[in-house]
């Protein structure tokens, strides 16, 4: 995305992987999988859901529906129709309720997305933040337990070369980036 004539990102490199941190669409972003922020039902919804449904078109919600569900904490993959993609991983994280189990649904939700990237050979998968929008996951604690995901997966043998993590609005970008340099400084 585009503000002040700037395009936000943030690369680090991990095990021969780029770890990348964009502002902007998932739903235009290029990669083999893109991981929709799903509910339990598989039915659709809004924000990051309702986008990737529209963009993908809607053979995607009848792949859902022939699923039939996906328990919270887990993800299951359809093909991804419309989108410049070949998967969406459809994620389902918790609705955050200040439990600890919370973190151990969320951090589910990532690791099976990427262990999908890898039964399917994806080299390229896109993330947004799981969680952070109507299920109300505070930004601040999300971030860093997606990203320690993703760093640990990235540090053993991948066939990924490239994760992105596509963050809608400035503010999401910004808590990303903090949490990434207290992870993997500079």
């Amino acid at each position: 995305m585009m503000q002040g004539g700037e395009i936000f990102m943030t690369t680090r490199g991990i095990n021969g992987v780029v770890l990348v941190l964009r502002e902007g669409d998932i739903t235009k972003m290029q990669a083999e999988a893109i991981v929709n922020a799903a509910n339990a039902a598989l039915v659709g919804g809004g924000g990051v859901d309702g986008a990737i449904h529209q963009a993908a078109g809607p053979g995607l919600m009848a792949e859902c529906r022939k699923i039939g569900g996906c328990p919270t904490g887990s993800a299951v993959a359809t093909s991804a129709g419309n989108l410049p993609a070949t998967y969406v991983f459809h994620a389902v994280g918790p609705i955050y309720q200040g439990r600890p189990e919370d973190e151990t649904l969320l951090r589910g939700a990532y690791q099976c997305c990427l262990d999908l990237a890898e039964k399917h050979g994806a080299q390229s998968i896109v993330f947004p933040s799981l969680s952070t929008g109507a299920y109300g996951y505070p930004l601040t604690l999300a971030a860093p337990i997606a990203l320690s995901t993703v760093i640990a997966h990235l540090q053993r043998p991948t066939c990924l070369r490239q994760v992105t993590f596509a963050l809608l609005g400035h503010h999401a970008y910004t808590v990303f980036e903090q949490a990434l340099e207290r992870l993997l400084p500079l």
